[in-house]
């Protein structure tokens, strides 16, 4: 039984996923779309947006709690200074999942996640 399981394991350990989830947000800024499977998109897309309302606030404990994640400073300055002022009228809804078919190898579900252009 799920009882106030949430999200999803993908099989892996807990600290496997958390360094995938910091590898994938990072690599979602810095090209700004990236193509995945439907269960990480979906994973990820929580995940990413709440790092750019965070960048959106732009004050120094949000750049600390987002230094936390992004490990990499040359994403960190690209996170707050372009894609968190692109955002700043939006209210929600950063990015978006395409869906793309199967994978040819193990007919997974394909997706691409990107952010919106605004």
């Amino acid at each position: 039984m799920r009882h106030r399981a949430k999200g999803r394991g993908l099989s892996r350990s807990t600290s496997h996923k958390r360094a995938m989830m910091r590898n994938m947000a990072a690599s979602l800024f810095e090209h700004e779309g990236i193509n995945t499977t439907v269960a990480k998109a979906k994973e990820i897309r929580p995940y990413a947006e709440k790092l750019i309302t965070l960048a959106r606030r732009g004050d120094l404990h949000a750049i600390r709690q987002v230094e936390q994640k992004i490990k990499d400073r040359a994403i960190l300055t690209k996170l707050f200074k372009d894609i968190g002022p692109r955002f700043a009228a939006r209210p929600g809804g950063y990015t978006r999942i395409l869906k793309l078919g199967h994978r040819p190898g193990d007919g997974a579900e394909m997706a691409r996640i990107e952010l919106v252009s605004e």
